[in-house]
């Protein structure tokens, strides 16, 4: 039932966004100086002479529409995340393998580095033993 809403929220959000686009084009800039996507003469035809309170109380609409969907296919598959469906999970079962590879041993260093400590290196002591002297 869940996968149900949250597919028709996916559509319904997809023409909502469409529209919302097509809204936000359809007005004009601020400035007055240029036409809009869809041409002023036509709007105002359509709209008459309020057509940017029109199409702002529009946008604002829309907009609001936009958002709820969106939280609403939000908490949707938060619940289908809680809820799986049964025999079938939310997230894959991937099984472990029953045995561990065998590591190899670890190497000795070899021969061609010698071991020696680092220029700035702490002296190191045996616990108990006595404390290093300082420079």
């Amino acid at each position: 039932m869940i996968t149900i809403l949250i597919n028709i929220f996916t559509v319904v959000l997809i023409l909502v966004a469409l529209f919302l686009g097509m809204i936000v084009l359809m007005q004009r800039a601020k400035s007055d100086a240029g036409m809009a996507a869809m041409g002023g003469g036509m709007m105002e035809s359509t709209f008459g002479p309020d057509t940017s309170n029109v199409l702002g109380g529009l946008t604002i609409k829309a907009t609001v529409v936009f958002f709820l969907l969106s939280f609403l296919l939000y908490l949707g598959y938060i619940y289908q995340r809680a809820h799986p469906v049964a025999g079938k999970s939310a997230l894959p079962n991937i099984s472990a393998p029953a045995t561990l590879p065998a590591v190899p041993p670890a190497s000795a260093p070899s021969a061609s580095v010698p071991a020696t400590p680092a220029p700035n290196a702490a002296p190191t002591t045996q616990p108990g033993g006595p404390a290093p002297k300082k420079p």
